[in-house]
């Protein structure tokens, strides 16, 4: 009988855990505040500022998980349709500016529950 009480109290335990090993590490601050060098580019073009490319490659090197990159792909979109002056274009060529590949537009048009 107390074994089954350890079962059951160990089953409730993953149950409520659960959630929260599937939340993404990555939150939109951090993402913001690592990339916060490419403002600049993003805005005016040219070739990214020194700490812009070292963020971009932090950045996808953070995002291991499916939610990660979700995470990632909803900040930079609302980041993408908040801040005035950003170039879609510009922002669109950001990852590849910077040598790295990521699984989706940076746009505020892209639909971040498709990334994998």
């Amino acid at each position: 009988m107390a074994s089954l009480k350890v079962v059951c109290g160990l089953f409730m335990c993953m149950m409520v855990a659960a959630p929260l090993i599937t939340e993404a590490a990555l939150t939109c601050p951090q993402i913001q505040a690592g990339l916060a060098p490419c403002l600049g580019y993003l805005q005016r073009g040219g070739v990214p500022a020194g700490g812009c490319c070292p963020g971009i490659k932090r950045l996808v090197g953070s995002a291991t998980t499916t939610a990660d990159r979700q995470n990632a792909c909803k900040c930079l979109k609302t980041v993408a349709g908040a801040v005035k002056g950003i170039n879609p274009g510009y922002a669109a060529a950001l990852p590849s500016m910077c040598g790295v590949k990521i699984p989706y537009k940076i746009s505020a048009s892209t639909n971040c529950n498709s990334v994998k």
